[in-house]
């Protein structure tokens, strides 16, 4: 039987959520269910801590439950919406994936800074940019900040786009709405402290799970982004990530920031204070340039367009599922 323009809705729902954040981003009076799901985790981890005598396997049931839970009551949303009607179920499963997609916010937050560096105005940026990064940065000059700037927005564009885009792909907006409580779990409880060292610890090596395929499959679109912009590097992108993608202290974040790195001709990461602690990490893009002013500019570019690229290859691959999978089925 032919497929009716109904059926072909949800195929539309990916690239209609990315334009959507394309053109409005994340304004601070939209509700939204990164900050329920931040309520969530605060809700119910005074409860698991109290399941279980061991710490590690709170966290582990903890981590577990809320991630299935967010895919669970995501589908159950979205099947409801789409029996009541198509065009209902269209519209939140847009909305959802919308709310997974923070490609324009991270372009805005790395011009932001841009302006102010280029207006002179180096304590406002230094602020802005302790909102953004974990280091100390009080010592921070216009050089200093700008590449604390570029890093963010290279490490960024997996967790912040190309990883929601990814599970949208393969399993609509619950499996990416399941991945945003991941990454809200990892950012909320995943430290080495005392108080997350054990319960966060698996919280935080699921973060690093459900990131590895997207972060490794970045490196290409960042290479193929860098070929589509004047004055960067796809060979090189590529050739860095190679040889310089495991030096980072996360095992996913060097990836895109080394082929950040390599794209754009600079050197990238290295010892950073936090908490007043020194912290030895190794250079990305290692004899590669300083970076500037105008390279925040060349990366939030780079971001973007590697954020397209990367919506049109999560968009065919979900297009081949619908049509593939019935068929198997």
């Amino acid at each position: 039987m032919p497929i009716t323009l109904l059926e072909m809705l949800p195929w539309f729902s990916l690239p209609t959520a990315f334009a959507l954040d394309a053109a409005v981003g994340d304004p601070r009076w939209l509700p939204h269910p990164v900050r329920w799901m931040g309520r969530a985790i605060e809700k119910a981890e005074p409860v698991f801590r109290r399941l279980c005598a061991s710490e590690f396997r709170a966290g582990l049931l903890f981590a577990i439950s809320l991630i299935l839970g967010c895919w669970a009551l995501s589908a159950l949303v979205i099947g409801l919406a789409y029996r009541v009607h198509g065009l209902l179920g269209f519209a939140i499963e847009t909305v959802l994936l919308f709310y997974c997609l923070s490609a324009r916010s991270l372009a805005q937050a790395g011009m932001e800074i841009f302006h102010l560096l280029a207006a002179g105005e180096v304590d406002r940026a230094r602020s802005q940019v302790a909102m953004i990064v974990g280091r100390d940065v009080e010592r921070y000059q216009a050089d200093d900040i700008a590449r604390a700037t570029v890093e963010t927005v290279a490490e960024n564009v997996v967790d912040g786009v190309l990883s929601p885009l990814f599970f949208a792909a393969i399993g609509g907006a619950p499996l990416a709405m399941a991945y945003k409580m991941v990454n809200t779990l990892d950012s909320m409880v995943g430290y080495k402290n005392p108080r997350y060292l054990l319960f966060g610890r698996a919280a935080a090596r699921i973060d690093d799970l459900a990131n590895f395929l997207p972060a490794r499959l970045s490196v290409a679109l960042i290479a193929m982004a860098a070929r589509m912009q004047a004055g960067l590097s796809g060979r090189r992108a590529l050739v860095t990530a190679w040889h310089e993608g495991t030096h980072h202290a996360s095992p996913n974040a060097g990836y895109p920031e080394a082929a950040f790195a390599g794209a754009m001709g600079v050197q990238l990461n290295g010892p950073n204070y936090y908490h007043g602690v020194l912290v030895k990490k190794p250079f990305i893009g290692v004899g590669l340039g300083c970076v500037g002013l105008h390279h925040i500019n060349q990366a939030c570019r780079l971001m973007t367009i590697t954020s397209l690229l990367g919506v049109l290859s999560g968009w065919l691959l979900s297009i081949a599922g619908h049509l593939l999978l019935p068929a198997i089925l």
